[in-house]
């Protein structure tokens, strides 16, 4: 291994999870490939083309620096929709390159209508209407008012798609409120539709509530975390699993992240460890080194608490995790040496570490922590 760490993303997996997810949502409702935030850590320009290859034909994303890093990814044509950022100088780009936007605000809709006459050409939006979230989007007046202006513009606007962001449909708690957020966003594609404007895609619907509601699949669904193999929460997990006579998780993991052993030292009992005095070697003990830290995203919250694999024994993570280093007790490895492969994320033998032990000793989100690996970390595709 030349780099430090190595993040491996496994195809197999890739193509187990669309077919898995093709089957349950079916042949009428879209998937939208959520790939923002670095296709959640996995990393856009090797993830692009694996789902592409297994059918994947439309994608997501926050930022329009990562709708270009999609469009410049793919091998053939298909859909990019910017659910999130563009300065007014990126709306005119959206345009010029046929990408997909939100339109959240009256200020947006007047730059897509005035970049849009500028290049003789239609901007696709996606109205997203404020239904509870209280986040983005337009309220009932708004609406309104963004009517007028598209029946004004008509030769100039598509309305490719209506939409809403429910607020926490992995969680029943948020049950009522997400019922109000659709009879919201029902009435109001009823206005639109009474003006004579008709969206392509109706589309509330994350990985939770393409589950959890199944009638707010509608025409598509914006897929994230559950292409990458993970379920929402364990609510939707249970939720879903109850209902089965085979309680096997039909996802797969795509990520695995790997580094090695850079130096190994012995340590007498009674000497502090790293950074600090929140170590203390009880007895003489073995160490290594691991060159990955929290600049890579091993979160310093892993201090004294993280395990990682070496030699097919699971090893404990000693003292104050560093920005570049965190420091193992291999004392009952045998035969470690430097160069031995370390597993942060992924199996080894028959031992594994999941983002969900992350998840538990750092009480961070999987969301969190597959968001924060850091994108200089190379990445590549294997098949297992």
């Amino acid at each position: 291994m030349i780099n430090n760490s190595l993040i491996t993303l496994n195809e197999n997996a890739v193509e187990n999870n669309i077919a898995f997810l093709k089957k349950k949502l079916g042949d009428k409702v879209k998937i939208s490939a959520v790939v923002k935030a670095n296709a959640y850590g996995h990393g856009i320009e090797q993830i692009v083309p694996l789902f592409e290859k297994y059918g994947i034909d439309h994608y997501s994303v926050f930022y329009y620096s990562e709708a270009i890093r999609v469009f410049d990814s793919l091998s053939k044509p298909a859909t990019i929709m910017v659910m999130g950022w563009l300065c007014e100088e990126s709306v005119r780009g959206a345009i010029a390159r046929g990408i997909e936007f939100f339109v959240f605000n009256i200020e947006r809709l007047n730059f897509a209508i005035k970049y849009a006459k500028e290049l003789n050409s239609k901007a696709k939006i996606h109205i997203e209407a404020e239904t509870g979230m209280n986040r983005s989007g337009l309220n009932a007046d708004e609406l309104k008012n963004a009517i007028t202006k598209i029946k004004e513009n008509a030769d100039c606007i598509e309305i490719v798609g209506f939409c809403t962001h429910l607020a926490g449909a992995e969680s029943i708690s948020n049950h009522v409120r997400i019922q109000s957020q659709l009879k919201k966003y029902n009435k109001m594609l009823v206005t639109l539709g009474a003006n004579g404007l008709i969206p392509k895609y109706r589309h509330v619907a994350n990985s939770a509530a393409a589950f959890v509601y199944p009638k707010a699949r509608m025409d598509l669904v914006r897929i994230g975390i559950m292409l990458y193999g993970f379920w929402s929460s364990s609510e939707v997990y249970v939720q879903y699993i109850n209902h089965k006579n085979n309680k096997i998780n039909p996802l797969k993991r795509i990520l695995g992240w790997n580094s090695q052993i850079m130096a190994i030292k012995k340590v007498k009992s009674g000497e502090f460890i790293g950074y600090g005095i929140s170590y203390l070697a009880q007895t003489d003990i073995i160490t290594a080194l691991v060159p990955i830290g929290y600049s890579f995203g091993y979160s310093r919250s892993l201090s004294n608490k993280g395990r990682v694999l070496i030699g097919g024994q699971r090893c404990s993570v000693i003292g104050v995790v560093n920005m570049n280093m965190i420091i193992v007790d291999i004392s009952h490895v045998d035969n470690a040496k430097v160069g031995d492969e370390v597993v942060l994320i992924g199996k080894q033998n028959d031992l594994e570490i999941k983002v969900s032990a992350f998840s538990e000793i750092s009480n961070e989100l999987n969301y969190e922590i597959l968001a924060h690996l850091s994108e200089s970390i190379v990445r590549t595709v294997i098949k297992q």
